[in-house]
């Protein structure tokens, strides 16, 4: 489950609403304003502005933006525009009066040509469909990149400028730019069949890339996927609107069900002809990463068995198709994909990232897999690698080093000496984003209940060349509210588990009295709430809504339990095999030791939580419905058996090997020791957590008799948007939460 990118009575305007226990009085109250719903979903009052449309070009000194229907260069010094690339009145067809309304764009490797998309629609989560036009800097000519019917995906121009690859209806195709003449590198292309040059729904969601093709850095080959989805069953949605719904069915491999059969080959681009690589004779795997080295005609091929215990690296002779397996990393309970592995210059090296001395640390192999040097080492992780600098053998990395709740930059040479943070000294989280030349990166910090600043730094040292955005704007206009402040603590449960938590007290917190406790919990294998970060999307509209209960004399707390990221893999996969059972007891140990805090109201402790949050709420409310007054439950899996193969089988094995992991802790099985209220929120449209969750837990708690609320949104997805949808559940979860905690 990628939950990553997830994850109030009506609060009146016209009238002041009773105080609750801990608000303040009248007189206080209009001294500073009060956040409303309209202002976090409605309104923009709190949007925080970043650097929109950010492009490095190929000399690292310059980026480029769409910025009023051009393109235009900018200078990464000052942020100013400084040439118009292409001028909107550029991109017109023959015979047409309006240009083009582009909504993206990208580059060839020198910058002459580029391809522009349009009328882009979204599918899945990373997959989306366009028409798009190449258009030429020199003659300013325009033209479709394919003359036949139907939307491109995933559309590339080849390493040396002269061709473009694309997908469409499931079929591989390349488009030679000197005659616009158009190949189908496959035919065999079906919906809910045969995938080429795409991924599956599973792949997208759970290895998260959805475009299934790559160039050889030579322009030479395509290496692409297969996938043979004939076998896996099919979900079928209904959509709702027209007088009879509509079906919509895809295929969805649920833990256990088959899985599409994936094979990976590579087009020789002037011969003409496909050869596939040799992935072994199992059928019953996972090919989660691709990648050309530097060696020309040497594909590399990552394979893990269907627990996901075991990756191997296997190097293809895309002539022939043959492989050998070069380096393995194994673990007792899974191991992770991500795209640290980088393939040096030279074509004698390859840098890999591995958690097999407890963190994820950087490691030098050579190519037959041999380990030269481990580069990092200590009780902590790196969570990225951001840049490499070939010539002076340096390596960029975001890591933990300094906290669990932080992310700062730091550079290594390949040797494993000389590391330095390239952060400023401070707290917080800073995410970034490097040239390719590393000379310049630009920094987006931010720490808890402030927004980010942008700042363009140097590569070599970190050093501030100049602020791009400060927000200062959106800082001054958060200071005329009644803002708590997020504290960070930690604390041990009665099992002696240590774990860190934030804490939002209402600004007018007053020691001597009892306030309510509302928990937000996510709580999902490797995932943070409890971060000293400002969040981005409902990360931080969450906390302005946090804010919001706040205002109305709440505490609201979050808990990052066993299971969670950033503290080395023995805390993170101590949950392997039994999902929610520890989770649910460090949240209960949670609730239990905020009740012995003397402002506390021990009686009034409720939680909250989306999708795997979702999850945790409807167990927390049955298996300790002791503890919770109330939940709110959003979008959540209630049985493990219903959600997908690749998630669930890698914390849970297949519930054929492990079916007590799937039941001993799934809320539909607890339905009758619910006693708290409950409100269960779902969109009918969630491609991802399927509507069923709900209508299986909804059914258990009528067959058990109990009480409950539900709330469920028309043909909405996982994130349940669009119009005044946010506006509409904030609402009606704000109402719940005050009249029942």
């Amino acid at each position: 489950m990628n939950f990553r990118s997830l994850g109030l009575a009506l609060f009146l305007t016209t009238a002041s609403p009773a105080l609750l226990p801990g608000a303040a009085p009248a007189a206080f109250a209009q001294q500073k304003q009060n956040i409303t719903l309209e202002d976090i979903w409605q309104k923009g009052t709190f949007s925080a502005r970043s650097v929109p449309g950010f492009n490095w070009m190929k000399d690292g000194r310059y980026y480029s933006s769409l910025s009023q229907g051009n393109l235009v260069q900018n200078d990464v010094t000052t942020g100013q525009p400084v040439k118009t690339l292409v001028a909107g009145t550029d991109l017109k067809l023959p015979g047409q009066a309006q240009p083009l309304a582009v909504d993206g764009y990208s580059f060839n490797a020198d910058e002459t040509k580029i391809l522009f998309s349009t009328d882009t629609e979204p599918i899945y989560r990373r997959s989306s469909k366009s028409y798009f036009f190449v258009y030429d800097q020199g003659n300013k000519q325009l033209v479709p990149l394919s003359k036949n019917a139907g939307k491109q995906l995933y559309a590339t121009f080849s390493p040396d400028g002269k061709r473009v690859a694309f997908v469409r209806d499931n079929n591989l195709f390349v488009v030679d730019l000197a005659t616009m003449q158009e190949t189908a590198v496959t035919t065999d292309g079906a919906q809910n069949r045969i995938i080429n040059g795409g991924t599956d729904w599973v792949y997208e969601e759970e290895f998260e890339f959805a475009q299934g093709f790559q160039w050889s850095p030579d322009s030479r080959q395509i290496a692409y996927y297969t996938f043979n989805e004939t076998e896996v069953p099919e979900y079928n949605m209904q959509e709702w609107g027209p007088l009879y719904p509509k079906d919509y069915r895809y295929k969805y491999p649920k833990a256990g069900e088959k899985n599409s059969i994936v094979s990976i080959s590579a087009y020789d681009v002037a011969a003409g002809k496909s050869t596939k690589m040799d992935v072994g004779p199992e059928q019953d795997q996972y090919i989660p990463r691709i990648i050309w080295t530097q060696t020309p005609n040497l594909l590399s091929i990552r394979r893990m068995n269907r627990l996901q215990n075991k990756l191997e690296i296997l190097h293809a002779d895309a002539r022939t198709g043959k492989t050998q397996v070069v380096l393995t990393d194994t673990d007792k309970a899974y191991v992770e994909v991500n795209d640290d592995l980088r393939y040096l210059q030279g074509g004698k090296e390859f840098l890999f990232s591995s958690e097999k001395d407890g963190y994820r640390h950087l490691y030098l192999y050579n190519m037959n897999g041999k380990l030269v040097r481990q580069l990092t080492k200590g009780n902590w992780e790196i969570t990225s690698i951001d840049g490499f600098d070939e010539k002076k053998g340096v390596v960029y990395f975001t890591s933990t080093e300094a906290s669990p709740l932080e992310r700062h930059l730091y550079r290594i040479d390949l040797k494993g000496k000389g590391k330095a943070r390239l952060s400023e000294a401070g707290t917080g989280n800073d995410v970034v984003n490097m040239s390719a030349d590393t000379r310049y990166f630009l920094n987006y910090h931010s720490e808890a209940g402030q927004p980010q600043v942008v700042s363009l730094r140097n590569g070599q040292d970190g050093k501030l060349v100049k602020v791009l955005e400060d927000n200062a704007k959106l800082r001054q206009k958060l200071t005329e509210y009644n803002l708590g402040k997020l504290e960070f603590i930690k604390f041990k449960t009665a099992e002696g588990v240590e774990l860190n938590a934030s804490v939002l007290k209402p600004a007018n917190f007053d020691a001597s009295k009892k306030y309510p406790v509302l928990m937000y919990v996510y709580g999902g294998p490797g995932s943070q709430t409890v971060k000293d970060d400002a969040g981005g999307g409902i990360a931080f509209t969450n906390y302005l809504w946090h804010q919001l209960l706040a205002e109305n004399g709440y505490i609201v707390v979050s808990v990052d339990n066993r299971g969670t990221g950033a503290r080395g893999a023995a805390f993170k996969k101590s949950t392997y095999a039994n999902l929610g059972k520890l989770e649910t007891i460090d949240q209960a140990e949670s609730a239990k030791y905020f009740a012995t805090l003397p402002y506390v109201d021990k009686s009034r402790i409720g939680i909250w939580g989306w999708s795997f949050g979702g999850y945790m709420t409807a167990l927390a409310l049955t298996k300790n419905a002791d503890v919770f007054k109330m939940g709110v439950s959003v979008a959540p899996v209630t049985n493990w058996r219903y959600y997908d193969s690749v998630y669930t089988e890698r914390f849970l094995k297949t519930p054929q090997e492990n079916p007590q992991g799937y039941d001993d802790n799934s809320p539909v099985q607890h339905a009758e020791k619910l006693k708290g209220k409950l409100l269960l929120v779902h969109g009918t449209g969630d491609d991802n957590v399927h509507f069923q969750n709900s209508v299986a837990f909804t059914d258990a708690m009528i067959k058990a008799n109990k009480d409950y609320q539900t709330l469920y949104y028309p043909n909405r997805n996982h994130g349940i948007y669009g119009g005044n949808t946010r506006l509409h559940l904030y609402r009606q979860m704000t109402d719940f939460v005050l009249k029942n905690l």
